[in-house]
């Protein structure tokens, strides 16, 4: 039951990876930028706008090491196609406005329904807890993270530029920052756990399904 477990979080995380990127081109093209549909990006098909490296390596390498959400981004939109700034900021909030729909509806069925009792039910819950990692993640206001994305039409094109020069490495920053400074890990815990709690994630489960995931480290 465990192998069944690590196989639905991992497949389940990767269908929440696609969904962000979709999510992310389905309002590019209605504020715009039409050239997602010819690039294959509103068919819903992986293999479209998935990025090998950033779109599933990296995420799910960031997973396996501690457990936290890491949307990729592959979708390539051109901004200058899109109609307004609100359009530009509701481009980047489409993606994780979409893990933010999964954890709900996870945490409605795991909540008012009898599959809370079902063997999957763990893995159910840690993927909505993944859910919700993502979302905060995302919103960290940092290129390349969303939350940059989000505000960025609104800044001053020179601050802008400069901010988007760190993105490269911003990443990396981000994750050491929370894997390593106490304060800072405390708090992205506290607010994942508190969110988590509000959308009725059964976080005893979501503990269950952590472990069970991570299988390989009772060896």
């Amino acid at each position: 039951m465990t192998y069944l477990a690590f196989l639905v979080v991992l497949f389940g995380w990767i269908f929440s990876l696609c969904l962000h990127e979709f999510s992310h081109a389905l309002v590019a093209y209605y504020g715009g930028d039409t050239t997602v549909r010819e690039k294959g990006y509103l068919t819903f098909n992986p293999l479209k706008y998935t990025h090998p490296v950033y779109s599933l390596l990296m995420p799910l390498i960031f997973l396996a090491l501690g457990g936290i959400g890491l949307p990729g981004g592959a979708v390539y939109i051109e901004s200058w196609r899109i109609r307004d700034r609100r359009w530009l900021s509701a481009v980047s909030m489409a993606g994780p406005f979409a893990n933010f729909i999964v954890a709900v509806i996870l945490g409605i069925l795991l909540h008012f329904t009898s599959l809370a009792q079902t063997s999957i039910a763990p893995a159910l819950a840690f993927l909505a807890y993944l859910q919700v990692t993502a979302v905060v993640l995302n919103l960290i206001p940092l290129p390349p993270l969303d939350g940059f994305g989000i505000i960025a039409p609104y800044l001053n094109p020179d601050l802008r530029q400069n901010i988007a020069r760190i993105g490269g490495s911003a990443i990396l920053i981000i994750f050491f920052i929370i894997w390593y400074v106490p304060f800072i890990s405390n708090l992205f815990s506290t607010i994942t756990l508190t969110f988590s709690m509000i959308l009725g994630i059964p976080l005893p489960l979501a503990s269950l399904g952590y472990s069970q995931f991570f299988f390989w480290k009772k060896f």
